[in-house]
């Protein structure tokens, strides 16, 4: 693989696995029954009971002849200690690590792989939003983080190991991580009519390639009936809320599921609540999430779907290697619907008048943290 823009692929089968209970088991079942290979990139890998289990199959699975190659963050796994790593090391586990920190790195250590992904044999893949922490799964206990996983068959696979290929390539060594890009690059492809099975990866290399989101404000600009967008750092874009906006002046039901006082990041929170006025002033309804951290990224525009750990926010799209699945499918997106509505159904809507009545505290660190991201951003040159 180049730099190319993939391609729509048909004869796919998908299907929405919500939360590690539901698609923690499928993963670790997947890599059990193994035969050839197995592929793991991941962002957040942390000693645990669920790294413990995350570990003890790929081992198995290294032991018995199959070729097991784990891609992690040189950040994300900074609490996945030297015993764990050893355990994968002994059972002939290869490991590469994207961008290790260094003091000597100075910004290039801000650019993270983010991506959420596993592939096994020739048959079956997942990709998503989950890590291998505690938050995502405990085994006998309730999940902490709400998330989402996709598990896919079919054509797609090729091009999701070709993604994956590239990248492992370029993290050999511990200086390697960045694979070369022209500046030239071709365009999207256009939109297919709605069919079983359709579908096609997207993705994001930092600042090098971002079809991902030229995909999502294509979509949104030509959304007729419905945007439902969630994500848990809701700091995007300038296109894309402007995108927003003039979908719901136009009569789009526009809707933003976003993460509510659960969340790991409450700075991050309130940075991204300063563009509440204008959105509700333009009609987009927005929903903060309340039972858990919502961690999952998923959006619905009409009957096309996009999926995985994209949060498309300015500091994923500049910095960091995202991929999703998008998907023209009538199930999958069917699915989508229904895990947007369960999760309207336990989030508390913001209205403009509930907006003006924030009490005088919130106010200040909406316009504290909101001042801050917007300076650090600018530095970088980000249309605000």
């Amino acid at each position: 693989m180049n730099h190319e823009v993939f391609a729509w692929r048909s004869g796919n089968r998908f299907e929405l696995l919500l939360d590690g209970p539901q698609f923690f088991p499928r993963l670790l079942a997947a890599i059990t029954a193994a035969e050839q290979q197995v592929e793991l990139e991941l962002y957040l890998v942390e000693d645990g009971a669920c790294a413990t289990e995350l570990v003890t199959a790929l081992t198995a699975a290294a032991r018995r002849g199959v070729r097991v190659r784990c891609l992690f963050d040189g950040f994300g796994c900074l609490a996945f200690g030297e015993g764990s790593r050893q355990q994968l090391a002994d059972a002939g586990v290869e490991l590469r690590l994207y961008n290790p920190l260094s003091w000597r790195r100075g910004l290039l250590n801000l650019y993270r792989d983010h991506r959420k992904l596993l592939l096994v044999d020739q048959y079956l893949g997942f990709v998503g939003g989950t890590g291998a922490t505690d938050e995502f799964w405990q085994p006998g206990s309730e999940t902490c983080w709400h998330e989402l996983m996709v598990q896919m068959q079919g054509p797609l696979l090729q091009d999701w190991r070709l993604l994956f290929e590239r990248q492992w390539q370029a993290s050999e060594g511990r200086r390697a991580w960045r694979p070369h890009l022209p500046l030239r690059r071709p365009s999207l492809p256009a939109i297919p009519p709605l069919g079983p099975g359709l579908g096609r990866v997207a993705y994001a290399d930092a600042e090098q390639h971002r079809d991902i989101l030229q995909s999502l404000v294509r979509n949104l600009l030509r959304a007729r009936r419905t945007i439902w967008l969630a994500t848990p750092y809701f700091l995007p874009t300038w296109r894309v809320r402007r995108a927003l906006r003039r979908a719901a002046k136009r009569g789009v039901d526009v809707r933003l599921l976003l993460t509510g006082r659960n969340t790991d990041h409450a700075p991050v929170r309130y940075a991204g609540r300063r563009y509440y006025p204008r959105l509700l002033k333009a009609g987009v309804r927005i929903f903060e999430y309340q039972p858990r951290f919502l961690h999952l990224k998923m959006v619905l525009v009409d009957d096309w779907v996009s999926l995985g750990s994209c949060n498309f926010d300015h500091w994923n799209l500049r910095w960091n290697l995202d991929a999703n699945l998008e998907a023209l499918d009538p199930q999958l997106a069917a699915q989508a619907a229904a895990s947007f509505m369960a999760d309207f159904a336990q989030a508390e809507e913001v209205t403009l008048a509930g907006w003006r009545a924030t009490p005088l505290g919130e106010r200040i660190r909406t316009r504290l943290w909101g001042w801050l991201d917007r300076l650090v951003i600018n530095l970088f040159d980000q249309r605000r």
